[in-house]
């Protein structure tokens, strides 16, 4: 009885070790254990001024080989990410992207601040070692990453690699291009008042050969005299603002490119902006940039980077709403430019070795008359009445004037030298203005340094996107936000972006690449700060040095 147990024992074992052996087995713990072979490509797009509602809103519009419909249809998107920081402005939007880190540590607090030391405007990419190449230089003029203060996924990539991988940007913003190409890559900036795409000293002394030969043509002159008019028919835009609410009579379809001068000159490489064509220039540049640096066939067989920053939509958002006509049509034309660079890609370097990345850098709120027109309460705030109302009750009740001494949006900065000289103490202040602007027409909450010091916040949403929007080096004493659909603004049209809302946070995040992804719509709450330590686990690399993101594990395969 023993023996016969120990022969069946014995031909179980053999059975089971057959069956682990067999092929199919072996292909598929195979295939567990395989990676993907590593991208050739990464290209990083970064759509400024985006909100999620209009990629939503208008999706059936999109063309059937548009860059949208191809992004939803083989990408992951995410329809919940969010660029989850408090002051949502585009160079802090733009260094979330491939740094993976908050404004709290990585030092891009705003567009331009005010430095608390000698209480001169600060830019974002500033830097006045540095230089244009072959380009006016304006002093304060964004030429580098001297600001940024960690690393970005490019940065980590060329460390990994010896500088083997190539890391180019390019955007109609400089810090578009400069924020994303990290301190280890190179940018490229639209210049205009020449219409050229720049870099600076601080990348390298001249243009490569390439740059130079792309410019010879002059190919932002080809625009002069045409028109921006609606793509679609019509009754594509019914639901759209009444250009009555959002527009002058003079700036609305047809736009005409011209200038005074009747020849192409800086008025007109500016007005370019506001519509299509920078779009359309910037994506010629970058599939010249691919060309030019063999991008996505290195010889060192390592991924290279890409990253375009496609600044238009920000500016027609900012000058028409994003509920607008004019929006809407950009918003289907720029699905076209990019449905025709992904086919470009696709022959190029081939889809299926390439990562594609879309990301806005943030939202955008409706003009305040557009949302007064459908029963919001929205206004705009000019900031310098404010100040001095602010200044008038903290003189009343501390005897001094000027104890609020800068605005620096959406911060004020208290003056912390008259403070100590008439031995007040700045909590009192704080709380004293805090307490004033909390009964300002169109302010919701304020958020004083002593609070943010401390720790000393409420268990909300909105206070956590605060505090890491919030840098104690480099932000001022009192963080203001306003009221839903209310913004900071001097002017009497438009609109602007800036608050912890979910119209100005809820942004796009869309990652296609169908060796590493899983297509697919997915709900799940999704940051920007995802996207950098994503990338990093594909290329088997080093996080970021700031980043604090989650790797998308649900898109992978």
């Amino acid at each position: 009885m023993k023996k016969t147990c120990s022969t069946s024992a014995n031909l179980l074992r053999r059975m089971l070790i057959s069956s682990l052996l067999s092929a199919p087995v072996i292909a598929l713990a195979a295939q567990a254990g395989e990676k993907p072979a590593q991208p050739k490509l990464m290209v990083v797009l970064v759509v400024d001024g985006l909100p999620q509602e209009q990629v939503v809103r208008y999706r059936d519009q999109f063309a059937a080989n548009g860059g949208f419909r191809r992004l939803i249809d083989k990408g992951a998107w995410f329809s919940n990410a969010h660029q989850a920081h408090g002051v949502t402005l585009t160079a802090v939007g733009h260094t979330a992207v491939l740094t993976g880190a908050y404004p709290y540590q990585h030092g891009i607090i705003a567009n331009e601040w005010t430095d608390r030391k000698t209480l001169e405007q600060m830019y974002c990419t500033q830097d006045n070692a540095h230089n244009y190449i072959g380009e006016e230089t304006k002093a304060g003029a964004g030429t580098s990453p001297a600001n940024l203060k960690v690393s970005t996924v490019g940065d980590e990539l060329r460390y990994a690699t010896g500088n083997q991988a190539k890391v180019i940007t390019v955007s109609g913003k400089d810090r578009g291009a400069i924020l994303l190409a990290g301190k280890a890559g190179t940018a490229y900036m639209y210049m205009s008042k020449s219409g050229h795409f720049a870099s600076s000293t601080y990348y390298m002394q001249s243009h490569p050969a390439w740059v130079q030969q792309y410019h010879q043509s002059n190919p932002q002159d080809r625009f002069y005299g045409q028109e921006w008019k609606p793509l679609l028919a019509d009754k594509a835009y019914t639901n759209d603002a009444s250009d009555d609410l959002v527009a002058d009579p003079k700036e609305r379809f047809p736009f005409q490119y011209v200038s005074k001068s009747g020849k192409p000159d800086a008025e007109y490489y500016n007005k370019l902006l506001t519509g299509p064509f920078v779009d359309e220039m910037t994506l010629d540049f970058a599939r010249a940039a691919i060309e030019g640096e063999n991008l996505g066939k290195n010889p060192a067989g390592v991924t290279d980077v890409l990253g375009v920053s496609l600044s238009s939509h920000d500016y027609v958002n900012h000058a028409y709403g994003p509920e607008s006509r004019m929006s809407h049509d950009h918003l289907q034309r720029l699905d076209r430019l990019l449905g025709n660079f992904f086919s470009y890609l696709d022959k190029r370097v081939g889809l299926d070795n390439t990562i594609v990345v879309l990301t806005a850098d943030h939202g955008f709120p409706n003009v305040p008359e557009f949302s007064q027109s459908i029963k919001r309460e929205a206004q705009r705030i000019n900031s310098k009445d404010m100040m001095a109302a602010l200044n008038k009750a903290l003189s009343a009740k501390f005897g001094s004037e000027q104890l609020a001494e800068k605005w620096s949006s959406p911060t004020i900065l208290l003056n912390t030298k008259l403070i100590a000289e008439k031995n007040l103490k700045q909590s009192d202040i704080e709380a004293a203005a805090a307490e004033f602007l909390l009964g300002y027409s169109g302010i919701a909450n304020v958020y004083t340094r002593h609070q943010l010091e401390q720790g000393m916040i409420p268990d909300t949403r909105q206070a956590k996107l605060i505090q890491r929007a919030w840098n104690r080096q480099l932000s001022g004493d009192l963080l203001l936000v306003t009221q839903p659909y209310t913004y900071f603004s001097y002017g009497a049209k438009g609109t602007s972006h800036g608050s912890p809302y979910s119209y100005d946070t809820n942004v796009p995040l869309m990652i296609m690449g169908k060796p590493w992804f899983r297509a697919g719509n997915y709900s799940q709450y999704a940051e920007v700060v995802d996207i950098a330590p994503t990338l990093s686990h594909l290329l088997r690399i080093r996080p970021p040095s700031g980043a604090e993101g989650r790797v998308l594990s649900e898109i992978l395969h």
